[in-house]
């Protein structure tokens, strides 16, 4: 099967090409006309690498493609996404650069690497059942992917995910549930220097409240409860009439995101006079190692069919699409993108030569689960 490995390392010049001309696009997630754009460029790559036109789907003005390939009975499904963090501009301070065997560029490694190594792979396996669905809002938490990836995820006998690996090429066998609160507090508006006893101090109530909430983590168990954004108050001299908070909780097992759950929804005021209101719930179920194991052991095998080194597996706190084909029951497989680091950050990089052994388990990855050889 080294075959396998050196037929990508001969395509390794046109996957370069392919990731200079998605990572010279930009598509920040909240910007609809650039992930339009970035859709149409995708579409155009795919079209050639897989010799068909994918389907368009605009769901609340976002852009997601889907090629389903093939006619098998044990379909899987390959998730990919083409928006970024980064923001319309970024190129002229991060430009995309090749050198000594790194490459650079925004979104290079969170995730259009992976794309390209899905396009690839695919590329190779014409009579393979494939669905790849490309969505362009995941770095917003996948609003209006969410229902096409469940929908296509159901009834495929496996997931394989291209967000980019953990350190060292780690797949990513966990990943906690995500889930995202705000907390909205009113009171009554009084003069702080005239009359505030006749005033409700939103302000007060929110710091009652963000300590209740922070303490509804359990560090044994993994799970975090995070207050983040607050905002209170209009004036100095003006009792505050309203506040609010964001809140990220974070778990690793879908009790523990009920539980957390439940209390924020039981959360009460504790002034006299204020009232609460709490918006929100969980955003992703988690990932839990069960949905992965098997996966990853046919992965560990092909990795050593394959001559590669032998692969590593991490748990994460982050989410991902994968989440949602986990939530549904669908075996998945996370973190199979590029080698690399710096996801959102100014380093952000992508290790070239191992762009060819990882294309090459994916493919593997695929026929193996379609019981080919």
């Amino acid at each position: 099967m080294t075959e396998v490995v050196e037929q990508f390392e001969a395509r390794l010049p046109l996957m370069l090409d392919d990731l200079e001309t998605l990572v010279t696009c930009e598509s920040p997630s909240a910007d609809a006309a650039a992930v339009a754009r970035s859709a149409d460029l995708v579409a155009q790559l795919g079209a050639e690498r897989l010799g068909s036109k994918p389907e368009y789907l605009v769901v609340d003005g976002c852009t997601h493609l889907r090629w389903r390939l093939g006619d098998g009975p044990r379909r899987v499904l390959v998730l990919a996404h083409h928006d970024t963090v980064w923001p319309i501009g970024s190129l002229v301070t991060h430009p995309f650069q090749n050198e000594g065997g790194v490459l650079r560029g925004p979104g290079c490694f969170d995730m259009k690497a992976g794309l390209v190594m899905a396009l690839h792979a695919i590329s190779t396996l014409p009579s393979a059942s494939v669905t790849l669905l490309v969505t362009g809002d995941e770095e917003l938490g996948s609003p209006s992917s969410r229902q096409l990836i469940e929908a296509e995820a159901t009834g495929c006998s496996a997931t394989l995910v291209l967000e980019a690996s953990a350190d060292a090429g780690a797949l990513k066998l966990e990943r906690k549930g995500v889930s995202v609160y705000e907390v909205r507090i009113t009171g009554r508006a009084a003069h702080a220097g005239l009359e505030p006893e006749l005033g409700v101090n939103a302000s007060v109530e929110a710091a009652h409240q963000v300590l209740a909430v922070s303490n509804l983590g359990d560090a044994g168990r993994g799970t975090t409860v995070t207050p983040s954004v607050l905002t209170a108050g209009t004036t100095r001299n003006t009792v505050p009439a309203a506040a609010a908070f964001f809140v990220d909780a974070r778990a690793w097992t879908v009790e523990e995101q009920l539980r957390v759950n439940e209390a924020m929804h039981a959360l009460r005021p504790v002034l006299p006079g204020s009232s609460l209101e709490i918006l929100g719930g969980p955003n992703r179920p988690p990932l839990e190692r069960k949905m992965s194991d098997e996966l990853y052991a046919r992965a560990s095998r092909l990795a050593l069919d394959l001559g590669l080194p032998p692969l590593r597996s991490v748990a994460v706190g982050g989410g991902s699409d994968g989440n949602f084909t986990a939530g549904i029951g669908t075996p998945t497989l996370d973190g199979l993108g590029a080698v690399g680091g710096g996801a959102h950050a100014d380093d952000e990089h992508v290790l070239v030569a191992e762009l060819p052994p990882r294309t090459a388990l994916l493919a593997a990855l695929i026929t193996d689960l379609q019981g080919t050889p």
